[in-house]
């Protein structure tokens, strides 16, 4: 069972998940300053433009203090080595306060001047920077300590907002899984969110309508998936669309889910508590989902172990609710390796063999190597059909990857255009896989049911090797019955084979006594007939017995036997394909 295999099919409404939004204080502003009973401000500049948040309160008197400057601070002054007075200089100061991203000045009156200088004002006023009028009985401590009080109530009231997110989203995960984390997910961000299983399929999604939003992400969510996990990326879409944040799920160097989260405008602080908090959830489903995988593929090769050994009661009793489904129509038997692998596999006595399924610690180490083209076609495969809600059976067999799964399915589809993609992209480049790549190889049975599969098995076999030969990366056994046995003769031990039966007539033929290399193939070509062979070869029908009576003798075999004559007839053919 996959990622997708584990999420409910109906979908949660976020409409009835309780909020857990608090109100309380906000970040401090301009406004919340000079409403502020205690501190006494007065606005002399700026008043429309109070509603400016406040990062910070600074006391600066130096005469230019922006290189200390952040941005978003109230900077208290008392003018003490400012020419206040002069209003091309305080044009020049403020100028470069605004430009700074100084939010505010605050001018302490009754220490160096009784009153703020018109030419302040004035240069206040000009820029549009908020200029507050602080009365000698004030300090700026208490200003100081106002907008520290505000700020700690404002990350107070986040991480509280935050801590109640996640107490909603573990909530919502146990009881109505990654669909309903994904709904309370959406409804504390003011957004939406998505799930992707590690193809970049999407798994679930919440509210409905981003959908289609969602969908339109999956090469982000595989670009995304190339990357070592715990990894992320922000898309800022166009003009007008939501700005959508992924992350990827899971322990292992390689990810098996991802987490889109869309929303307006970037995450405050409890937004972001519960997007940590969902990703930390996802990621333990995830890996309950791979522990739960590791279990399935040990059923399935006990399964599949049973029905090759022609038991198919059996097996259907093990199947149970998991896989029995899948042995109640026609199925395909998949066989898939690398092309580096199968070079070195040998089966003996030609019987089909399954291997015990290794650890489950080594089944999650497998699925976690990079490149692996036999994981790869294990995620599309499961992938396809835990979206079309079809049973596949997918069974580790060391080098191979043995799939049972139902004729005529999206697993069986999925199969073949990932193994089709890996031949188109190969034809593309125009390049030979190395000796040491590891290249996809996948062979398929006919259909077949629970009685023939040790049948299929072998045909799906035989497909491979041919795909082997032939240099594909996939090829069905129905193809064999339909094609020619003539490509096959390309193989190198054929060729040798050819070789060593023929070359003692073409030792005979280059002491120039005679052609019975080309009598032999026109002979054998005419099936026997002397007088049609000869007329071929332009010579009496009574010279062509002849010769025939010399292959025979230097053969030491009569070319009465029939398997004699199909021997070299194909011997015949498999020096000619290789161009002799």
């Amino acid at each position: 069972m996959t990622l997708a295999g584990s999420v409910k099919n109906s979908v949660t409404d976020p409409m009835r998940l309780p909020s857990v939004h608090t109100e309380g204080p906000m970040p401090p502003t301009l406004a919340s300053l000079v409403h502020h009973s205690a501190l006494k401000l007065t606005v002399r500049a700026g008043e429309d433009r109070l509603d400016v948040p406040v990062r910070w309160a600074h006391v600066s008197e130096l005469a230019d203090p922006v290189p200390y400057m952040e941005g978003g601070e109230l900077l208290l002054i008392t003018a003490l080595k400012l020419d206040a007075e002069d209003p091309e200089a305080m044009r020049r100061y403020v100028k470069r306060l605004v430009g700074a991203g100084v939010v505010g000045l605050g001018f302490a009156v009754g220490v160096n001047y009784d009153e703020i200088p018109k030419a302040l004002v004035d240069a206040a006023q000009g820029e549009g920077l908020p200029l507050l009028e602080v009365p000698r009985r004030t300090p700026f401590l208490a200003i100081s300590k106002a907008v520290s009080a505000a700020i700690a109530a404002d990350q107070y009231r986040a991480v509280t907002a935050g801590f109640a997110a996640q107490r909603e989203l573990t909530k919502q995960a146990l009881s109505d899984g990654p669909e309903g984390l994904l709904a309370a997910l959406a409804q504390q961000v003011d957004g939406w969110a998505a799930l992707y299983d590690a193809s970049g399929a999407v798994v679930a999604v919440a509210p409905e309508w981003a959908g289609r939003r969602a969908a339109r992400l999956t090469a982000e969510v595989e670009r995304l998936r190339d990357r070592p996990a715990p990894a992320s990326s922000v898309i800022g879409g166009p003009s007008g669309e939501d700005r959508v944040e992924l992350h990827s799920l899971g322990t292992g160097r390689r990810p098996r889910a991802a987490l889109a989260v869309g929303t307006a405008a970037a995450p405050g602080t409890a937004e972001r508590y519960a997007v940590h908090s969902a990703i930390a959830l996802l990621t333990l489903t995830t890996e309950r989902s791979r522990s739960l995988h590791a279990a399935e593929q040990r059923i399935g090769t006990a399964v599949l172990r049973m029905l090759l050994a022609g038991e198919p009661d059996h097996a259907r009793a093990v199947a149970g609710d998991l896989y029995g489904d899948l042995l109640d129509a026609p199925f395909r038997l998949i066989l898939a390796e690398s092309a580096s692998a199968s070079a070195s596999r040998a089966h003996a006595d030609g019987h089909a063999r399954v291997a015990p399924a290794p650890p489950a610690a080594a089944v999650l180490a497998a699925a976690e190597t990079d490149g692996d083209p036999l994981d790869g076609l294990a995620e599309t495969v499961e992938s396809a059909a835990a979206r079309s809600g079809e049973s596949v059976l997918v069974v580790p067999d060391w080098e191979r990857l043995v799939v049972l799964a139902g004729d005529g399915g999206a697993a069986v589809a999925a199969c073949q255009e990932y193994a089709l993609a890996v031949q188109a992209a190969r034809a593309a480049t125009r390049e030979q896989p190395a000796a040491d790549e590891d290249e996809l190889v996948v062979g398929v049975s006919a259909p077949a049911g629970p009685i023939a599969a040790a049948a299929a098995y072998k045909q799906a076999e035989q497909a491979l090797s041919v795909a082997r030969r032939r240099g594909r990366s996939l090829v069905e056994h129905a193809e064999l019955a339909a094609g020619s046995v003539l490509p096959l003769l390309q193989d190198d031990a054929v060729r040798a084979f050819a070789d060593g039966l023929l070359r003692a007539l073409r030792e005979h033929d280059a002491t120039g006594r005679g052609d019975l290399v080309a009598s032999l193939r026109a002979w054998l070509s005419r099936h026997g007939q002397w007088d049609a062979a000869a007329a071929d070869l332009g010579v009496h029908r009574h010279t062509l017995r002849y010769r025939m009576r010399r292959v025979e003798e230097i053969l030491g075999r009569s070319l009465d036997d029939p398997d004699v004559r199909m021997e070299l007839w194909l011997a015949l053919k498999a020096t000619a394909s290789a161009g002799e």
